[in-house]
């Protein structure tokens, strides 16, 4: 029951939100989707995003997607389709999606203008769970591995890694700061979820460097190798700045991971 869509509260923050993100074991390639519906105000948003060694930072982020009428997690808009689907309960999920990205040669323009180079960008990837579902605020976390293909305009890469799926609901406030979240998965197949974690931000406000201690995982640090920043607008223009990043992590017992680090400010 938990994996299918909640009936609403009465506050109009009230939101429910799918996240998938995923990474290779070296890094070198990474990304999200997040889909997340406000149905008391008829709409949802629609983000994901691809980095990598050697790549421009392609970005979809769309706040204006009408909400699904059904139950299922579908959204359409102009340029865009994106589909969340559970084949199996606390097991399987598959991510579809077919959006123009925005292709950010300086990453901070997603900040700023937001403008760039359009870019088809399409994801066919599937998340199988690796780990237990863990409690996580608002709703569950799960580690999994990833594969599946991705599309960039012409270019089709087969993807297999590793990555987190979370699905949350409950009253959303993008504007109740900081907030902190890290995921990660080591080489050994340990999984790390946090949403609480010490990150560091450089001048420019991206994400510099992350540290938590864990009895699973002592003295992991995280080392940012791509940043995603993402602007966060309330309907009435209110913004935020989420700055997110691909990075590999290490433990103070010598250990090895991927995964993603989170701070909004």
């Amino acid at each position: 029951g938990d994996e299918r869509r909640h009936r609403p509260g009465a506050d109009r923050r009230w939101s429910e939100s799918w996240w998938f993100d995923f990474a290779t074991a070296d890094a070198s390639l990474g990304g999200f989707a997040r889909l997340e519906l406000y149905p008391n105000q008829g709409v949802a948003w629609c983000w994901a995003a691809l980095v990598g060694q050697g790549r421009r930072l392609l970005l979809v982020r769309d706040h204006d997607v009408e909400a699904p009428r059904g139950a299922a997690v579908d959204l359409r808009g102009q340029g865009l389709w994106a589909a969340a689907t559970c084949e199996t309960a606390l097991d399987h999920w598959s991510v579809g999606l077919e959006a123009f990205a925005v292709a950010f040669d300086d990453p901070l323009e997603a900040w700023h203008s937001e403008r760039g180079d359009l870019v088809g960008l399409g994801f066919d990837l599937e998340w199988e769970a690796s780990a237990p579902a863990s409690v996580v605020t608002n709703g569950y976390a799960q580690g999994c591995r990833v594969g599946g293909e991705i599309l960039v305009s012409d270019e089709q890469l087969a993807f297999d890694g590793v990555g987190f799926r979370t699905h949350r609901w409950g009253i959303q406030d993008w504007w109740r700061r900081p907030r902190q979240r890290l995921s990660c998965t080591l080489a050994d197949g340990t999984s790390v979820w946090l949403d609480a974690a010490s990150v560091e931000t450089d001048a420019a406000g991206l994400i510099s460097s992350a540290q938590v201690s864990l009895a699973h995982a002592p003295g992991l640090r995280a080392e940012p190798t791509a940043p995603v920043p993402v602007l966060v607008e309330a309907a009435d223009g209110t913004p935020a700045r989420l700055a997110s990043a691909l990075c590999r992590f290490h433990t103070a017992d010598g250990r090895q991971g991927v995964g993603w680090v989170a701070s909004l400010s």
